[in-house]
């Protein structure tokens, strides 16, 4: 496995006695979190309709989806993926999460989900994305999966998930006020998200390769990719009704996520936890950047 740099972050948490452990709706969440994340997440609680919806479909599918898993999936453990596992364990022990359960899904596309409960996640790693990525990559993706369970996102991406794809016409129309606000905060926890694997992986450039194979699916392409020139597709981006879309969406368009990584890239946090120096852009300063960026105003 690549030998990622040893990362300072607990000791900066520590520190700055920002996080309480889970990073839980009640608290600020850990001190990498985007904050438009959590404070979106912890109104869930006043809008009866997106809390209705959350608690019915993940008490509903938590089970049924896990049965599913151990019936056409591989459970992935000491003796099965080893190196999978160390990945997993190397990246839970960056974020001090217990070591999540990852199953391996026979699937032609680049992926990975995490889903089930805040007490009891699985993590769900397409088997074209083991064919694609390295090992550094591997720790970027693995860990942005970890960060949505550090950050107890889990309910509801899972909610979300059914809510979308899973529930008939009828539940759909129903839950859409859920829905569209559930995008809208799915949006931002990808932020929070994309940081955690940044911290797992250690790795600016892996960080935004592993993000950026998401848009080509390609390795006769991959040589050829030109990362200045796919992110300049972020100012095209921003003219025409097309970007409204994005509203829709449960990620931010990716050349939006790559630069938002930059910024983070920028922080203290980030510094300090790969060694490279105490100076950097708080979080607040990070935050208002990634913001602006997101709306398309940067």
């Amino acid at each position: 496995m690549a030998n990622a740099p040893e990362l300072d972050f607990v000791a900066y948490v520590a520190r700055r006695k920002s996080e309480r452990a889970g990073g839980d709706a009640a608290s600020d969440g850990p001190a990498y979190a985007y904050r438009l994340d959590h404070s979106t997440r912890r109104a869930f609680q006043t809008v009866k309709p997106v809390e209705l919806a959350v608690a019915s479909t993940v008490r509903m599918w938590k089970n049924v989806w896990r049965n599913e898993l151990l019936g056409s999936a591989v459970k992935v453990s000491d003796r099965q993926f080893p190196r999978l596992q160390s990945i997993a364990q190397r990246c839970a022990d960056t974020l001090h999460i217990p070591t999540p359960q990852i199953f391996v899904v026979s699937s032609p596309t680049l992926n990975a989900a995490t889903y089930g409960t805040n007490e009891e996640s699985f993590i769900m790693v397409h088997s074209a994305l083991v064919d694609h990525y390295s090992d550094e990559e591997l720790l970027t993706v693995i860990g942005h999966e970890c960060g949505h369970i550090h950050n107890s996102h889990v309910v509801y991406l899972t909610a979300l998930h059914f809510l979308t794809r899973v529930a008939g016409a009828f539940t759909q129309w129903i839950a859409q006020p859920a829905v569209m606000a559930l995008l809208a905060w799915s949006r931002r926890a990808e932020i929070t998200c994309d940081r955690a694997g940044m911290l797992c992986s250690g790795s600016d450039s892996a960080s935004e390769r592993a993000l950026t194979k998401l848009a080509l699916g390609s390795r006769k392409l991959y040589e050829e990719f030109n990362l200045e020139a796919f992110l300049e597709q972020y100012q095209e981006g921003k003219e025409g009704m097309g970007r409204h879309l994005e509203a829709f969406a449960s990620h931010p368009y990716l050349p939006k996520r790559v630069l938002a990584m930059r910024v983070f890239g920028e922080s203290e946090i980030y510094r300090r936890a790969t060694g490279r120096g105490d100076a950097g852009l708080s979080m607040g300063e990070v935050d208002d950047r990634v913001a602006a960026l997101l709306k398309g105003d940067a």
